[in-house]
């Protein structure tokens, strides 16, 4: 499908739709939005996330239900499920570390010039260290430690799980974000959705334990019942601080 906003334009007609039309959409041009989702930044590009692109009525139904049938996943003719997954973190820095292997070209370890060693530490040392927990504890003494350094210089001070997991929903927000502005260019529209039973829509789609859900997105195409009144902002130079 054709792009036919710009990125400004997108972001201005972007609102949250809580009613859609009767008109289906086109599951290939979603998924293409899905792929823009994956060009976000994402955290030492771990890419720690999964989508679940909901075109099954069944499934659909489902997930209504443990989205408590608002509006939005009532009449939304497609739904996307954004999964962020803390726990594949040694899958996916391996598969980091396979490329820059591969982009390094076909050569000794040891002929790796300073950056290339760096990268290839990031991944093999650094990334363990932020990652690897028992039950909190290390996290815990990592975050104790590096915070009583910080005394006296500038040091990174999250380590905790609950640090590592605000981390990756933050680039599952920004996958998100990409999504559902590249649905606006097209002409659809999507409301994101928080207010869901998480382990009911886990169990739909049979996730394992370190899987969460960040958000449940509905798509479809707007009814103009679905824009709950004019947008309100806070003032711009409420929030606009030029330092």
């Amino acid at each position: 499908m054709k792009i036919e906003k710009t990125v400004s334009e997108a972001i201005n007609y972007r609102r949250s739709v809580r009613i859609y039309k009767e008109d289906e959409i086109d599951t290939t041009a979603v998924r293409k939005c899905l792929e823009n989702a994956v060009l976000a930044p994402t955290s030492s590009n771990l890419q720690l996330w999964e989508f679940y692109h909901i075109t099954s009525k069944d499934v659909q139904k489902k997930i209504r239900t443990a989205c408590f049938d608002q509006p939005a996943v009532k009449t939304a003719k497609q739904l996307v499920v954004i999964v962020t997954r803390k726990d594949l973190w040694k899958i996916r820095a391996k598969a980091n570390l396979n490329f820059l292997k591969k982009s390094f070209g076909d050569k000794p370890i040891e002929t790796y010039d300073s950056k290339e060693k760096f990268a290839m530490s990031y991944y093999k040392k650094l990334i363990p260290s932020l990652y690897i927990d028992f039950f909190g504890v290390l996290g815990l003494i990592r975050y104790l430690v590096f915070n009583l350094a910080g005394l006296f210089k500038p040091v990174y001070r999250q380590f905790r799980n609950s640090d590592m997991r605000i981390v990756a929903h933050k680039s599952a927000a920004l996958a998100a974000q990409n999504f559902m502005i590249s649905m606006t260019a097209i002409g659809y529209d999507t409301c994101p959705m928080e207010g869901s039973d998480t382990l009911r829509i886990k169990r739909v789609l049979n996730l394992p334990r370190g899987a969460e859900i960040n958000m449940v997105i509905a798509c479809g195409v707007r009814d103009p019942k679905g824009i709950y009144g004019p947008r309100f902002r806070i003032p711009f130079q409420k929030v606009y601080k030029e330092v």
